[in-house]
């Protein structure tokens, strides 16, 4: 039926989001599977797809207390949040909904999966029912091409002071950073370690397959690496010379095993042993080194993702969605989450409020962050159509 085939095409392109969002599209489908009437080899190759996420923070965790909040976070009535649920969720609920509630007088209203196609119905039939929601910061951009569906962050609120202007947007505040990185097998190198882009492309120092995100399934090619393969310094990626990317990428393409479609496919590759080195997720990487695969991360010159919460035009609520934004970036609300999920944190204090062993496999840590660039989503949003009209002829060449 075309509603299951716009359902099962929605969840994979849940797959290609943030690893969270892959998760619920994970359950989503374990849950509709049935009803779908999917034969086993498609149902299981697609499960394959979505994977574990990220791996949970083992139990008990000493959380941070929160015992006050700012006289101008607190208020009465309801905020309605939309995010990915889950055990990502149920770390959110721990780390900031419950103490947010409990501090501000504003009732949080949970529900799960967030979809820009929903904000927009929403706000064209003016029947809202997010205040806010957790989104990838490209489908905010895209969706405001389109239109006033966004209400701008009252930064008014927030603690500016402590967060990067990279982080910050008009109509929306990051909130969850995760890295996109150089991943590799610990046991073919006999001890040498891969520092970069440049030795990810040397397949002599470092022989083996490698694994690269595809630029077909909505996905786009990591033309940044590329670029810093070819000598561009870090800060000088963006704007990308995309001739100059595909160039690059020609170099190692004999190499790539797999041009992968979704967050999952890396790192199975790497804990099988199909490939020596790989680009992935750094939560994904965490949860088959927490099974004792040998596998290590390569910060350098990684990529800094995040999500961000967004607010939609018109929602009923929206005061107390601005409060709830900022409560949720402040210091100790960020090392919350951060101690109980392998991601980073936006406010830069929130390091006073955790340990040293956390810090060492956090994106946003000082010592890793330095070495890392904040992914250009507004450079995409405006060069997508064109990187990717020329991967299929590229792929064949």
């Amino acid at each position: 039926m075309p509603e299951d085939r716009k359902f099962i095409e929605f969840l994979l392109s849940l797959a290609l989001r943030s690893p969270h969002a892959a998760d619920y599209g994970r359950r989503q489908f374990l849950h509709s599977a049935g009803r779908l009437a999917l034969g086993a080899g498609v149902a299981t190759g697609l499960g394959k797809l979505f994977g574990n996420p990220y791996v949970l923070a083992a139990e008990p965790v000493t959380l941070p207390e929160i015992t006050s909040i700012p006289e101008r976070l607190k208020g009465k009535g309801v905020v309605r949040v939309s995010s990915y649920g889950g055990a990502f969720q149920e770390a959110q609920r721990k780390a900031y909904f419950e103490p947010f509630e409990r501090l501000s007088g504003i009732k949080v209203i949970e529900s799960e999966g967030p979809d820009v196609v929903k904000v927009k119905a929403m706000v064209d039939t003016k029947n809202v029912e997010w205040d806010v929601a957790e989104f990838d910061f490209a489908d905010v951009i895209n969706l405001k091409t389109k239109g006033d569906y966004w209400e701008e962050i009252d930064y008014s609120l927030v603690d500016t002071g402590n967060i990067d202007e990279a982080f910050s947007h008009q109509y929306a505040l990051d909130m969850l950073p995760y890295a996109q990185v150089c991943a590799y097998r610990t046991d073919v190198f006999k001890g040498a370690k891969p520092d970069g882009w440049a030795d990810f492309w040397d397949t002599k120092k470092f022989p083996g397959g490698r694994t690269m995100p595809a630029g077909t399934g909505g996905l786009v090619p990591d033309l940044e690496s590329a670029t810093m393969a070819a000598g561009v310094p870090m800060e000088k990626v963006y704007p990308i010379d995309i001739d100059k990317a595909y160039d690059s990428l020609a170099k190692i393409k004999p190499a790539v095993v797999k041009w992968w479609e979704a967050g999952a496919i890396p790192a199975q590759l790497l804990n099988d042993k199909e490939v020596t080195m790989g680009i992935a997720w750094n939560g994904r990487i965490a949860a088959i080194q927490a099974k004792g695969a040998p596998v290590e991360v390569a910060w350098r010159q990684g990529a800094l993702r995040t999500d961000c919460w967004a607010v939609p035009k018109g929602a009923p609520n929206r005061e107390n969605a601005m409060k709830f934004t900022a409560f949720i970036t402040m210091p100790v609300p960020q090392a919350r989450l951060s101690l109980l999920i392998p991601y980073g944190f936006v406010n830069n204090k929130a390091v006073d409020y955790l340990p040293a062993e956390r810090l060492s496999v956090l994106p946003t840590a000082p010592d890793i962050k330095k070495q890392m660039y904040v992914y250009n989503s507004e450079w995409w949003a405006a060069n997508r159509d064109k990187v990717i009209s020329r991967w299929a002829s590229w792929l064949l060449q």
